[in-house]
């Protein structure tokens, strides 16, 4: 049993490289995880949909290898009378208990199953093949953090003030922002929309001949149902529930003190695997879409369609969830300060668009990220305020370019200033306000 935790564990570690060579900066980090419903028609092309789409590109990926998916047959003791997940259907829409039902199983699963510990030993690289040469290291932290080695090197913090204000930052800024975010997709097809369309039109269709006494109701019931019959389509309702590992300073006291090695320590790895209760995921927040309007254009497989349709659906609830809950907001670099023939600044460019869900309304803080030379902590400060340009929004949602759509080939999203001062490439953008801002 010992062993196959271990090679789990070691099975984790991989090191995070920015897609494409864009600049490097500081993400959140992030797991993803699917209901899978294995009794539906869809159920397995949603899973095969969700398994073949990457974790979205202003996160880094910290899935867990082997803890993807959740399959709703196993799930017991959640509902009185059924197995599996409260489920939103077509007609029914989960209510505010069920909700809060399903979300708590999901935090209790993900903690019986340590899903935090896995996700700590992946954040300190533990590897190993047996418990006696375990260690763990910090050189995922250096990478996605940007500290220099030595600045995280946790022999040579734990002596000075400064590096351990640099251990604490790493926390604050990684760990502390390391989430998992289940998602549970079910379905509405044209099929079953137009079954409910000539039901309701033949309950009307009925309630007019009898008060005419002719048969044009049922004419029309079937005409109707014609008209559904030939709607193609497929639709997602997606159910996303975040939660968010949990690390502060007496968490990482115990796990510096009585877990971290760097050199074989059996009596430490032992602890660190036999721990059950200080490494938690919290549940903090729940997000649902369903676009009843949702058309696409161009032509699909059915394979493909479920993808796109899922892909655009998870992308809608993170946008949401980022809204939401302060530290899921995505921080994105500047990309370029765009100037005319004259040098005069026409604006900014930044690789995000309408799949992280700017609109010409959307506002924008610019910060600058500092680290304290004394301290070694990182603090943000305000910079100016941003808007995107009107037609210059990059459509980069999932299969954009193949449907032709408009900003689809645009390679960023513009950007104007609309107060503050000098912009410069590197500075960050985060969408509406940030607390951790200083003016």
């Amino acid at each position: 049993m010992r062993q196959t935790i271990l090679t789990l564990f070691c099975a984790c570690m991989v090191l995070s490289v920015c897609a494409q060579g864009e600049m490097a900066y500081r993400r959140n980090s992030l797991a993803t995880m699917l209901v899978y419903h294995p009794e539906d028609e869809f159920g397995f092309e949603i899973y095969k949909a969700f398994d073949s789409l990457p974790i979205p590109d202003k996160y880094d990926d910290h899935t867990i290898s082997g803890a993807r998916v959740i399959d709703n047959s196993t799930v017991s003791g959640l509902q009185r009378k059924e197995s599996g997940y409260y489920k939103a259907t077509y007609g029914h829409q989960l209510t505010a208990a069920e909700l809060r039902k399903n979300a708590q199983y999901t935090e209790d699963l993900l903690n019986q199953t340590e899903m935090a510990k896995k996700m700590v030993a992946k954040w300190f690289g533990f590897n190993g093949h047996t418990i006696s040469d375990a260690t763990f290291n910090t050189a995922l932290i250096s990478s996605r953090g940007q500290y220099n080695a030595s600045d995280v090197d946790v022999a040579l913090a734990v002596q000075t003030t400064r590096g351990l204000a640099s251990l604490s930052d790493a926390g604050e800024e990684l760990l502390n922002n390391t989430f998992v975010l289940v998602n549970d997709i079910t379905y509405v097809t044209a099929e079953q929309e137009a079954e409910a369309a000539k039901v309701a039109m033949g309950v009307i269709g009925g309630i007019f001949d009898a008060l005419t006494g002719g048969k044009s109701g049922q004419q029309m019931a079937q005409t109707a149902g014609k008209i559904a019959d030939s709607f193609t389509g497929f639709k997602v309702k997606t159910h996303s529930y975040l939660y968010q590992l949990e690390w502060n300073d007496s968490i990482a006291a115990i796990f510096y003190r009585y877990h971290y090695t760097g050199v074989p320590d059996s009596a430490k790895v032992q602890a660190f695997l036999d721990d059950k209760t200080t490494y938690r995921l919290k549940y903090v927040a729940h997000e649902y879409e369903f676009d009843k309007k949702s058309v696409l254009k161009g032509k699909y497989s059915r394979t493909e369609l479920v993808r796109t349709i899922c892909a655009r659906s998870m992308d809608k609830n993170i946008v949401a969830l980022a809204k939401q809950y302060e530290d899921f907001k995505v921080k994105t670099p500047v990309y370029q300060v765009l100037t005319n023939s004259r040098g005069k600044i026409e604006g900014y460019a930044a690789k995000i668009g309408m799949k992280e869900g700017i609109s010409e309304t959307s506002k924008f803080q610019v910060v600058q990220r500092i680290q304290d030379a004394e301290t070694g902590k990182t603090r943000y400060k305000y910079i100016a305020t941003v808007k995107p340009k009107k037609g210059q929004i990059w459509d980069n949602r999932y299969n954009a370019v193949l449907e032709e759509a408009d900003g689809a080939t645009l390679p960023y999203t513009t950007f104007v200033k609309t107060a503050g001062g000098e912009i410069l490439p590197g500075m960050l953008l985060i969408e509406g306000k940030y607390r951790k801002i200083e003016n």
